[in-house]
């Protein structure tokens, strides 16, 4: 892939974005909720992944009104990670991108979906 204007070869890669989401009932407020994001993204450097990544979560932040009259804001926290993926090949199984980490007890704490606990 190309970028028309600079005719520079686009790469592939992995973008990992943390939004936080705060919302009310009234007065009543609602635990804040946490997405990390794993998207896509074809730059022509790493710096300007970054950049496209950080420009699409700053354009995702949002705010509607829930069934219940509250009202959700998402709001675009920071763009965790970027990384070229890992195998280009993605006419067939690949690997995209891996995240190294010492500490498993934290990773467990974190991650919900090891335990099939419910958000």
């Amino acid at each position: 892939m190309l970028d028309q204007a600079a005719e520079t070869p686009m790469t592939p890669y992995i973008a990992i974005l943390l939004s936080e989401s705060s919302g009310s009932v009234g007065s009543a407020g609602r635990s804040p909720l946490y997405c990390e994001d794993i998207m896509l993204v074809h730059a022509t450097s790493i710096e300007d992944a970054r950049d496209r990544a950080r420009r699409r979560g700053e354009q995702a932040s949002t705010t509607y009104a829930t069934a219940d009259g509250g009202q959700v804001r998402w709001s675009f926290v920071q763009v965790v990670d970027v990384a070229p993926i890992l195998d280009n090949d993605l006419t067939r199984d690949a690997d995209l991108y891996a995240r190294f980490f010492r500490n498993h007890q934290a990773y467990r704490a974190f991650e919900p979906l090891l335990d099939a606990a419910p958000l």
